[in-house]
C-alpha cells in the first residue's frame, strides 16, 4: 500500500499522464490514479508470487522425498496469495489500460462489445489478459503442488507471466525499442527475484529459524547478480529515452535519478547488512539483527516499486529524443545501406538479450575449467574449442550485421536460423557443459541440503527432459518447426513484434540442443540411442530440410510481404527473389552442419568400439571374460555330445 500511495502522489506532482492514442481525448484523472495504484498493487502481488516460488525451489532444501518442507509449503502459500492479488490486478488493468489508451472513462469501456473490441486491438491489454491466465494457473497450482519438480515448473511460469507486460509497454515502441525492451526485461526479472525472494526470506524468519542461515546466505549472492542486472540495464534502459542532459531538467529525469539513487542504497548496504545478518544466524543462532535489516530493505524496495511504477506513468519530455523514421520504427534501428559481406561480419548492434548469454555461458565454461584444473583434472581441449566456438555463433548470428539485418530481410533471417538452430547447437552439445558442471560443482553430501550439482542432475533426469529428447518429439520439433513457423502464416504475424524474434531465436536454439543432444552429445541424457538409431535419426532428418528449402524456392507467394513491403528498403525492391535466395540458403546450409555430425557420430562410434575392445582384452587377460566363458563352455558341452 505505501509503494501504491507514493506512486499514486508522485504521479500527481510530476504531473505525469500517459500518451493516448493521437487524436483522441486524455483520459480522465481517476483513471489514471486508478491505473497507477492496480499497476502498483499488481506488481506487489508478482513479485510476492515469484519470490515465494523461488524460495520453495531453491533458498530451502525439500525433504529426501521430494516433497517441500514446512518452510517450502508456507512458501508456496504466500505465493499463491501473491498470485491471487496478481491475477485480479491484471484483470482489472484491462479494462484500465483500454480505457487509459482511447481517452475515455473506464465505465465506458466495461460493455462486452467495446472491451472485447479494445483488447483485440491494444497490445497492452491483450498482455494483461496473458498475464491474468498465467497468474490465475500459479494460483490454483501453488494449492495443489507439494513436490519440488513441480515447484521448480511453477516458478518458471510465474516467471514467464512476467514478460508480456514488459514486452508491450512504451519501451516496445519508438527508436531503439529493441534495446529498451531487451533491457526491461532484465530489470523486471531481476527486480522480481530480488524484491520477491527478500519478502519470502523475511516471512520464513519470522515464522521459524530453520535453514534460514542456508537460505540468508543464498540469497544474498543472488541478490548481489540481481543488483547489477538492475543497475546495468535501468542505465541502459533510460539512456534509450532520455539524454544525459535532460536527468535533472525533467519529471522523468528525475525519476530516473531518484530510482538510480535507491538503487544504489539497496546494493551496497543491503548486500553488507545482509551479510552480517547471515553471519549472526550462522555463528549466533540469533535471528533478530536479520530480520530488522532485512525489513528496512523491503521498506527502501517498497519505495523503489513506487518510484518505478511512477516512472512507468510518466512520459519522456518531448523532443528529448529525435523522431525516428519509418524502419527504426519498425525495427528500433535503422538501416541505410544495403547488406554486404564487410556489413553482416562488422556493422554490430549488441543484442541485449542473446550477446549477453553468449558471453554468460562463455565465461561459466572458463570458470568450470579452471575449477577443474586446480583439482588437477583434465579436460579436453576439443571440448574446450567447440563451447567457445558455439558461443561465437550465437553472438554472431544475433549481434553483427546478421542481426541487425535479418528482421528487415528474408535472406539474411534465414542465414541467422540456420546459424542457431543448426551451427550453434552442434558445437554447444560437443562442449559437453552438463559434464564438466558436474565435475566443477561440489557435491552436497549424504546428510547436506541439495546445491547445483543435485539441482542439474534432477533437470537432466526430469520428465520434460525425458519428453523432449525423446527420438521422434525430438526430430518433430526439430524439423516441424520449419514448416510450422514459415508455411502457416505464424511467421507473417511475428514478424511485427519484438518479442516474437527473441522468442523464435530462444526456439531455434532449444529445438537444435535437444534434438543434437542424444546424438553426439557427450553428456548424460535421459534418452541415449545406440550408435546406429543416432545414425538413422540424422539421416531421417535430412531430406525434410532439403524439401524445405526446395518449396521456399518455388513457392510465388511472399512470405511477410506486407511487413518488409512497410519497411520501404530501397534494396529489397524483389521479394520474391530475396525469398527464394533464402531458400537456397535453407538448402545448401542445411547439409553442412548435419555432415559436421555425421563425422563427429563417426568418431564416437569409432571411439566406443575402441573402448569396449580393450575392455573385452582386459577381460580375457585377467581370465574374466564372459564371452570367452561361454565360448568354452560351448565348446565342453559339443564334445561332451561328440563321445
Amino acid at each position: 500500500m505505501l509503494a501504491a500511495v507514493l506512486a499514486v502522489v508522485v504521479v500527481t506532482l510530476s504531473g505525469g499522464a500517459s500518451v493516448g492514442v493521437p487524436g483522441l481525448p486524455a483520459p480522465a484523472p481517476s483513471t489514471e490514479y486508478a491505473l497507477t495504484l492496480v499497476r502498483v498493487m499488481t506488481e506487489v502481488g508478482s513479485v510476492v508470487a515469484v519470490g515465494g516460488l523461488l524460495f520453495a525451489a531453491f533458498l530451502v532444501p525439500p525433504q529426501r522425498s521430494g516433497t517441500v518442507d514446512v518452510g517450502g509449503y508456507a512458501a508456496l502459500r504466500m505465493a499463491g496469495w501473491g498470485a491471487v492479488v496478481w491475477f485480479f490486478g491484471a484483470l482489472a488493468s484491462v479494462p484500465l489500460t483500454a480505457a487509459d489508451a482511447v481517452g475515455r472513462d473506464v465505465l465506458g469501456v466495461l460493455r462486452a462489445d467495446v472491451l472485447f473490441t479494445l483488447v483485440g486491438t491494444l497490445e497492452q491489454a491483450k498482455a494483461w489478459v496473458v498475464t491474468a491466465a498465467l497468474a490465475l494457473v500459479v494460483a490454483v497450482a501453488a494449492r495443489f503442488v507439494l513436490t519440488w519438480g513441480w515447484t521448480v515448473v511453477l516458478f518458471a511460469v510465474a516467471l514467464v507471466g512476467i514478460v508480456p507486460v514488459a514486452v508491450t509497454g512504451h519501451s516496445s515502441s519508438g527508436g531503439s525499442h529493441d534495446m529498451a525492451t531487451n533491457s526491461l526485461l532484465f530489470h523486471l526479472v531481476a527486480a522480481a527475484l530480488w524484491v520477491g525472494g527478500l519478502i519470502a526470506l523475511l516471512a520464513h524468519g519470522r515464522r521459524r529459524a530453520e535453514h534460514l542461515g542456508l537460505a540468508a546466505a543464498r540469497f544474498s549472492k543472488l541478490a548481489l547478480v540481481c543488483w547489477v542486472v538492475m543497475a546495468a540495464s535501468g542505465v541502459v534502459n533510460a539512456l534509450v529515452r532520455l539524454p544525459v542532459a535532460d536527468l535533472f531538467s525533467s519529471s522523468y529525469g528525475l525519476l530516473v535519478v531518484a530510482k538510480t539513487g535507491l538503487l544504489v542504497v539497496l546494493g551496497v548496504f543491503g548486500y553488507l547488512q545482509r551479510e552480517r545478518g547471515v553471519r549472526a544466524v550462522v555463528e549466533q543462532g540469533t535471528r533478530g539483527a536479520l530480520l530488522r535489516l532485512a525489513g528496512v530493505e523491503v521498506l527502501v524496495m517498497l519505495v523503489t516499486i513506487g518510484v518505478a511504477s511512477a516512472l512507468a506513468r510518466t512520459p519522456p519530455p518531448e523532443g528529448a529524443i529525435a523522431q525516428p523514421g519509418r524502419t527504426e520504427l519498425q525495427l528500433g534501428y535503422a538501416i541505410d545501406a544495403p547488406p554486404s559481406l564487410p556489413r553482416l561480419l562488422f556493422d554490430w548492434r549488441f543484442d541485449l538479450v542473446f550477446g549477453t548469454a553468449a558471453l554468460v555461458m562463455a565465461v561459466l565454461y572458463l570458470r568450470g575449467l579452471l575449477k577443474l584444473r586446480a583439482k588437477g583434472i583434465t579436460w579436453p581441449v576439443g571440448r574446450t574449442v567447440a563451447w567457445m566456438a558455439g558461443c561465437l555463433v550465437i553472438l554472431v548470428a544475433t549481434s553483427s550485421g546478421f542481426g541487425r539485418y535479418s528482421p528487415a530481410m528474408f535472406s539474411v533471417h534465414m542465414e541467422t536460423h540456420m546459424m542457431l538452430s543448426m551451427l550453434a547447437p552442434v558445437l554447444l552439445v560437443l562442449g559437453a557443459p552438463v559434464t564438466l558442471a558436474l565435475r566443477a560443482l561440489p557435491v552436497a553430501g549424504r546428510d547436506n541440503p541439495p546445491g547445483p550439482r543435485e539441482w542439474l542432475l534432477a533437470a537432466v533426469h526430469s520428465p520434460v527432459s525425458r519428453l523432449l529428447t525423446n527420438p521422434f518429439v525430438a526430430l518433430v520439433l526439430f524439423v516441424g518447426s520449419f514448416y510450422g513457423l514459415y508455411l502457416s502464416g505464424l511467421f507473417d504475424s511475428a514478424l511485427e513484434q519484438h518479442w516474437a524474434h527473441l522468442l523464435m531465436n530462444a526456439h531455434f536454439l532449444l529445438v537444435g540442443y535437444v534434438f543434437y543432444w542424444p546424438v553426439i552429445g557427450v553428456d548424460p541424457a535421459p534418452n541415449r540411442l545406440p550408435h546406429l538409431g543416432r545414425l538413422g535419426l540424422v539421416f531421417a532428418s535430412m531430406p525434410f530440410h532439403a524439401f524445405f528449402g526446395v518449396i521456399l524456392m518455388g513457392m510465388d507467394s511472399i512470405i511477410g510481404q506486407q511487413f518488409y513491403r512497410s519497411l520501404g528498403l530501397p534494396w529489397t525492391t524483389d521479394l520474391l527473389a530475396d525469398q527464394r535466395l533464402g531458400g537456397g540458403i535453407a538448402w545448401a546450409s542445411g547439409e553442412i552442419p548435419l555432415l559436421l555430425v555425421l563425422i563427429a557420430l563417426l568418431v564416437q562410434w569409432s571411439r566406443a568400439d575402441a573402448r569396449d575392445a580393450k575392455r573385452s582384452d582386459r577381460r580375457v587377460d585377467e581370465g574374466d571374460s564372459d564371452e570367452l566363458d561361454a565360448y568354452n563352455a560351448m565348446l565342453r558341452q559339443m564334445a561332451r555330445d561328440k563321445r
